[in-house]
Order: C-alpha cells, then sequence, then structure tokens
C-alpha cells in the first residue's frame, strides 16, 4: 500500500518504463495533481497508479503514452476507472 503522504510537491513521476512524464505539484483527495504542461494545463492521476515511490520518486504501472491518453485535465472528484 502506497502512503500518500510519501508523495511531495517538485518529485518527478516515472512511467514503467521508468521515463519521466510528469512532476507532481501537490496531492488532492487520492488524486496526484501534476505541475501544468507547456499549455499551462493541469493533469490529474490517481493514487491506485503509484506502484512504488523509490529514490525521490513516483512510479505508475504504465507507459508514459498510455498515462498521457488516461490522465484527466478535471477535478479529481471525477476519476474513476
Amino acid at each position: 500500500m502506497i502512503n500518500p503522504d510519501q508523495i511531495q510537491p517538485d518529485m518527478p513521476v516515472v512511467c514503467s518504463q521508468d521515463g519521466q512524464f510528469a512532476t507532481v505539484e501537490q496531492m488532492e483527495e487520492g488524486t496526484i495533481k501534476l505541475k501544468p504542461d507547456d499549455a499551462g494545463r493541469h493533469h490529474y492521476i490517481p493514487l491506485r497508479w503509484v506502484v512504488s515511490i523509490e529514490d525521490g520518486k513516483v512510479k505508475i504501472d504504465r507507459t508514459g503514452e498510455q498515462a498521457m491518453q488516461e490522465w484527466s485535465t478535471t477535478s479529481p472528484d471525477y476519476i474513476d476507472d
């Protein structure tokens, strides 16, 4: 079980292939709010994607491409897959 208190702002978010695709902005109710992209949009990923927190990085269970297809640009109230 992942302890959400371990996830801190500015931590890199890495995919299952160990590539960084985002950076944590903050935690919001079981969801990780990511720092804005180049267009200024925030994205949200569910905590359940996280498989580990190691070496100061948040590692998720999917590729970066898959994560970017499935992440949300809306508030965490709606995320449920």
